[in-house]
């Protein structure tokens, strides 16, 4: 059972599955991968997702204990690779809308999803069905 069981139709949901397979992934060119080894070091990746003629920035951080955090490019492919990492979650995130120009290197707007261990936030999070429904335009 994962964060979108009775969330999203079991149909839709392997649509997205199979979909997501399909992404290429390439590195951000001037950023690099960062593997501290000490211990309650923050892990972090800038890359593109590529899914049929459309780009997705994802900057992933992954910290101490269960903290994890991804924002992508608000749009379909961002959408979709959002809705993947909840899927492979035992539990949602908190999700987040950001107006374009808010966050460094998503001039077009962003969208953030943070795991915590405790949630600090509980209200105005971004309703999974709206992640759901820009995912789709991913679906071609």
């Amino acid at each position: 059972m994962t964060a979108l069981s009775g969330q999203v139709d079991p149909g839709l949901l392997d649509r997205f599955r199979s979909a997501g397979q399909q992404i290429a992934w390439r590195e951000i060119p001037g950023t690099k991968r960062a593997h501290p080894r000490a211990p309650g070091a923050v892990r972090s990746s800038a890359r593109i997702a590529h899914l049929h003629d459309e780009e997705s920035r994802v900057d992933e951080e992954n910290g101490p204990g269960a903290t994890r955090r991804i924002v992508v490019e608000s749009g379909p492919v961002g959408a979709l690779v959002l809705l993947l990492a909840i899927d492979g979650a035992a539990r949602a995130p908190y999700l987040a809308p950001h107006a374009a120009g808010r966050m460094a290197g998503f001039p077009q707007g962003a969208i953030e999803a943070l795991w915590e261990t405790k949630p600090r936030r509980t209200s105005g999070s971004l309703p999974t069905k709206d992640l759901v429904d820009l995912a789709r335009y991913a679906l071609v």
